[in-house]
């Protein structure tokens, strides 16, 4: 039997088909000398160490010396390794014609030179295979890693990454180490989004993976840097600086789908760093709420021998309020750094003045009813109050700090709107 893979220039490739969980791409251009090196000990690898059925792709990038005629001679050798031949060149255009067509579970990558250590694969692949993570990649910068290379292209490799942090707001560790896996039913929604199709592939594909929520596990790995790389440094640096500017721009415009994006991959809205959706918010919320609650206590009861109980109910419900906003700003809606910390606390204040509100209506009333009540029956009927006032607190803390978690896909949203 046969399949086609429908290769993004429109062309079509027929190759064998058979079911597996592992395809792992080797992208190839000129490599006709180290070719036959690296199957032949990646094949040994699987069938020794990988616990899966498993296939190797090599992806011909239009080469013009013997490579494709070596990929072939090792096809016709083993059953599970097959050959699809581009006629354009790039790493990118490779690994989404193969990624995007293959039968198996989960799809990976890897250089043909092997600088990652083969020891890194299972522990790469496992967690895809469990449907534990989504994405996973070998990381070069990992405290654990051990990595042999020229001062050169450390320097560049951390520089990029500084520069991923701060223009596109990345959390992954290494874009561009040679060595990725993906669920292949992810690779299928994400890659028609990704337009580049050479060495910006990598980082552009798991920018929009992060922004969309997908879990990405990085693997430490040991890693040899290749003398002969053919790969040139600085055509390769400016190119991924345009990708950088590119997709900043997309992500700012809401030129990108993230909203709907989360949506068919099942991802409710997210908040950085916090569980999603409103269940996570409100676990969160409760924790910080219930400490703050403490904290007034202990206030209140402290306060109420020196200031009398409307003063302590002000003085320890105010600063609980404060802290109680600070902590519910970055614990519970992800939102960090000075930007807009100030009118945040002065919304919360507001808050703060309908819980006063709140409290102090009920110790009024409870001291018109009951004159002589205790400091405890007194506590008891704010700590009721509070409780009231909390699920208050939450719904319009949510409406505080909404602009800056949407703000992410806000343009997006009404993106769509208008197509609508």
């Amino acid at each position: 039997m046969t399949k086609s893979l429908a290769r993004h220039d429109a062309d079509v490739v027929t190759v064998p088909l058979r079911t597996v969980t592992l395809d792992v791409v080797v992208p190839v251009y000129n490599e006709e000398r180290d070719l036959e090196r690296c199957v032949r000990r990646l094949h040994r690898h699987l069938a020794d160490n990988i616990p899966y059925p498993s296939r190797i792709t090599v992806a011909d990038n239009a080469s013009t010396d013997g490579t494709l005629a070596v990929a072939n001679l090792l096809a016709a050798e083993f059953d599970d390794v097959r050959v699809v031949h581009l006629d354009e060149k790039g790493r990118g255009r490779a690994l989404r014609t193969v990624w995007s067509a293959s039968d198996a579970e989960v799809v990976a990558y890897m250089d043909v030179d092997l600088s990652t250590d083969l020891g890194a694969l299972l522990p790469l692949v496992a967690p895809l295979v469990s449907g534990h993570s989504d994405v996973a990649i070998g990381s070069r910068l990992a405290r654990s890693s051990r990595v042999v290379r020229g001062p050169k292209r450390e320097v560049i490799s951390r520089c990029y990454n500084l520069i991923l942090r701060g223009a596109l707001r990345a959390r992954f560790s290494d874009a561009q180490c040679g060595f990725k896996a993906m669920r292949t039913d992810v690779a299928r929604e994400l890659l028609p989004l990704v337009e580049d199709t050479g060495w910006f592939f990598d980082t552009e594909l798991l920018v929009l993976a992060e922004r969309v929520g997908l879990r990405i596990h990085e693997v430490p790995v040991d890693w040899v840097d290749d003398p002969d790389s053919t790969v040139d440094i600085v055509a390769t640096a400016v190119a991924d600086l345009k990708g950088v500017v590119r997709v900043g721009r997309a992500l700012a415009t809401g030129r990108l789908p993230i909203a709907a994006l989360r949506t068919s991959l099942g991802r409710e809205p997210l908040v950085q760093g916090v569980p999603h959706g409103m269940v996570g918010q409100l676990v969160r919320f409760a924790v910080v709420g219930v400490a703050s609650t403490v904290a007034y206590m202990v206030l209140y009861l402290l306060l109420h021998t020196l200031l009398g109980a409307q003063t302590a109910n002000f003085t320890a419900l105010l600063i609980t309020a404060v802290v109680n906003t600070t902590a519910n700003r970055a614990f519970t809606f992800g939102v960090r750094g000075p930007t807009g910390a100030a009118r945040h606390q002065l919304q919360g204040l507001a808050v703060f003045g309908f819980g006063l509100l709140l409290t102090s209506g009920s110790l009024f009333v409870l001291h018109r009813w009951v004159p002589d009540a205790s400091r405890h029956v007194e506590l008891a009927v704010l700590v009721v109050a509070n409780l009231v006032a909390t699920v208050s607190r939450f719904v319009a803390l949510r409406w505080v700090f909404r602009p800056h978690i949407e703000s992410s896909n806000q343009s997006t949203i009404q993106t769509q709107g208008a197509d609508q």
